[in-house]
């Protein structure tokens, strides 16, 4: 095989691939062999015509194309490999010479990934951290598991309040007709809780119960019905009930009933830790997400839109596949959201582009640097894996093995140390000030 590639533009290449004639023939033998076991001649039973005689009546032509279909995919698999290229996208093919008899010639524009130029990425600047926990920080975890635990207390007399579950009749009408959807009765609705149309809860503050009230709103002109975006409406409303939070008293009693601790000080002791070892654990996320950011904004590097599609399509899977852990399709997700899934993908688009340049930028860093993870790092992966899942270091490996996903695993510990490299390598300014 012969091949060479040369430059033509950003991140494409020209590849030029030239294979003998006796590969040809070999093609030529394949396709015949699958051809001819498919082929009725009469005197003959499929699969046991003569190869003279299939050229004689169809022509070798024939063959061609299936020849070239079995033949062209290796050859340029080779061909990449041979020219030490990494491509990304699905090659423009132009297949200039194939004959019985003859070398194989093609052409091939290949969307190869981009070559990076490293910017600055040692002594990263680094906001200061800290990781102690404030008396405030304590109290404001103790007032969200005492409003977790309060009780709903059926208000007797006065007027509804921004923070009450009202329970409501109500009935929608857009000029003066009623709306698919646009009733219930009995109907719970936490006022402030921002799950009604913009204007429709703040209304419903100061109303007691008993009280009837006509409340307008708008649709707004995203919402997921053509028929009412943008549209005013009113509400009928009916007000039947109001409940409001009854806060327990934080005490010894309280840290007995929702912790395992026998009284209020314990307690705090024991969230004080809590909120310190998830402080330390989001200062390192933000660490480390920071020096990424700043290593890529230093980089230079032109992305193929090919590369950010491929990363749109993964983060669409992979949001799929969470919904379906959540009990939930995108077609539920679809008729929640009032999104589809152009609207999915858009909002993806951002995040994509970003993925796929700190990617690349790690990928870059880790060459220059000589990172790479040790076999002895990814036996070590697999162990932590095979104790979270409860099998065997074998099995966890056969898994990947099997899956093609072993170099991937392998890869995806060279980026942490990548990142962890480039953590080492930072530093605080408060240290630069």
């Amino acid at each position: 095989m012969k091949a060479s590639w040369e430059k033509i533009e950003k991140n494409q290449v020209k590849l030029t691939v030239e294979l003998g004639p006796d590969r040809v023939a070999d093609a030529l033998d394949k396709a015949f062999k699958k051809v001819s076991a498919k082929v009725a001649v009469p005197g003959f039973r499929k699969g046991k015509v003569p190869r003279a005689i299939f050229e004689r009546k169809f022509g070798v032509e024939s063959l061609y194309q299936d020849a070239i279909d079995i033949l062209l995919p290796e050859a340029y698999l080779e061909a990449v490999q041979q020219a030490d290229l990494f491509p990304v996208d699905r090659p423009e093919v132009d297949v200039q010479q194939f004959a019985k008899g003859q070398a194989l010639q093609f052409t091939a524009i290949v969307t190869v990934k981009p070559e990076v130029q490293l910017g600055e990425y040692k002594g990263i600047e680094v906001p200061e951290q800290s990781g102690d926990v404030t008396a405030e920080e304590i109290q404001a975890e103790l007032e969200r598991l005492q409003t977790r635990h309060a009780e709903l207390i059926v208000v007797e007399e006065g007027p509804a309040q921004n923070g009450d579950t009202t329970v409501i009749d109500f009935e929608g009408f857009v000029e003066g007709v009623p709306f698919e959807g646009g009733k219930a009765e009995k109907y719970s609705l936490e006022l402030g809780s921002g799950s009604f149309i913009p204007g429709f809860e703040e209304q419903l503050v100061g109303l007691a119960a008993g009280e009837e009230k006509d409340v307008t709103v708008t649709f707004p002109e995203n919402y997921n019905s053509e028929e009412l975006k943008g549209k005013e409406a009113v509400f009928k409303i009916k007000l039947h009930d109001i409940k409001r939070k009854q806060l327990p008293v934080l005490d010894d009693e309280f840290a007995k009933d929702v912790s395992e601790f026998d009284t209020l000080d314990e307690f705090k002791e024991d969230i004080a830790k809590r909120l310190q070892d998830r402080k330390v654990k989001s200062n390192q996320q933000e660490l480390e997400s920071t020096v990424v950011e700043k290593a890529a904004e230093a980089a230079e590097v032109e992305i193929p839109q090919s590369m950010v599609d491929s990363e749109v399509e993964q983060m669409y899977k992979d949001f799929a596949n969470r919904l379906q852990m959540q009990g939930m399709n995108l077609e539920m997700y679809f008729q929640f959201s009032g999104q589809d899934e152009q609207t999915l993908k858009a909002q993806m688009k951002s995040d994509a582009e970003k993925r796929v340049r700190n990617n690349l930028v790690l990928e870059a860093i880790g060459k220059a640097e000589s990172i790479e993870a040790t076999d002895e790092e990814l036996n070590e992966e697999l162990e932590r894996l095979a104790s979270q899942y409860s099998r065997s270091v074998d099995e966890i490996r056969s898994i990947f093995a099997a899956n093609g996903t072993l170099d991937s695993l392998k890869g995806e510990l060279t980026v942490k140390k990548t990142v962890d490299f480039l953590v080492a390598n930072s530093k605080s300014a408060a240290s630069v000030a």
